[in-house]
């Protein structure tokens, strides 16, 4: 699931309720810095300046600790940073242990009882779902990403394992009251949890087409990490080369200056490069 976790730099930083006003001047810098990573097609440059962006956004937040906006914007930027630039498996546990608090600490402000819901049986949680409303998305969904990034550098973790019914869940809730949000994000995660697993043991590669199907039309095509992901995760799976090969040569030759998609489609580039040389072993 690590490719999944680049998702999280097109995230939209519009969040719920009223915590969008409470600091209009840092939430309005936030916003105006992550769009500035989102349209940079340097990689370089984001991984080397975005550290400083991180502190300053920790220091926005310690001001501010109940400004949504700016709680999801240190998930988004932290989880997408760990995703993307770090290699070092006990460094990205900690990068996510935060984008991941974060999130939840995001969720707690707008919807308490959806938070507290997280730790209780899946039934409790699914009941607790079922009141959010539309404007309750960009939240479940902000803390839906770094959960599944979460999930994803503590996947050697039963109890981690475990929680994936309970992703899954609130990714369908999402797509339930705004299935286009984030370009269809959500569509992206489940594809990418359907096909953790062969059909023959419970997957579901069925569904997992579907999902990046819809994902792929509601971005019209914009997103290139949409295709990497459907290559990566369904066409290895189910061993067409020929989707495969077709997914990712469409990547590498379109153009990935995108407003707000420019570093994840040129990182979408980077990744179907490294899978094309990689395909004659695979397959």
């Amino acid at each position: 699931m690590r490719f999944i976790a680049l998702g999280l730099l097109v995230l939209p930083l519009a969040a719920a309720g009223c915590a969008v006003l409470a600091r209009p001047a840092a939430s309005r810098f936030a916003g105006d810095l992550t769009a500035a990573i989102q349209d940079q097609n340097d990689p370089g440059i984001v991984r080397d300046g975005a550290p400083a962006y991180l502190l300053a956004l920790d220091g926005l937040i310690d001001g501010a600790p109940d400004d949504t906006n700016l709680l999801l914007a240190g998930a988004r930027l932290y989880g997408a940073y760990a995703a993307a630039f770090v290699d070092d498996e006990a460094r990205q546990r900690r990068l996510w242990n935060r984008a991941l608090g974060y999130g939840r600490r995001a969720l707690c402000t707008e919807r308490r009882s959806v938070c507290e819901a997280v730790e209780r049986p899946f039934d409790e949680f699914v009941a607790s779902l079922s009141r959010t409303r539309v404007a309750d998305v960009p939240v479940l969904y902000g803390f839906g990403a770094a959960w599944a990034g979460w999930v994803q550098v503590h996947s050697e973790d039963w109890g981690a394992i475990a929680e994936i019914p309970k992703l899954e869940a609130l990714m369908q809730r999402v797509l339930e009251l705004d299935d286009a949000h984030a370009d269809g994000g959500a569509h992206l995660y489940l594809g990418v949890l359907f096909t953790q697993r062969p059909a023959m043991l419970g997957g579901k590669p069925e569904q997992a087409r579907q999902s990046f199907e819809r994902a792929l039309e509601l971005s019209g095509g914009r997103n290139l990490m949409a295709k990497v992901l459907y290559a990566r995760h369904y066409a290895r799976l189910v061993f067409d080369r020929s989707l495969h090969d077709r997914l990712l040569e469409e990547v590498v030759a379109a153009d990935p200056e995108v407003p707000g998609l420019t570093l994840s489609n040129t990182l979408a580039q980077e990744q179907a490069r490294h899978l094309l040389a990689g395909a004659d072993e695979y397959f």
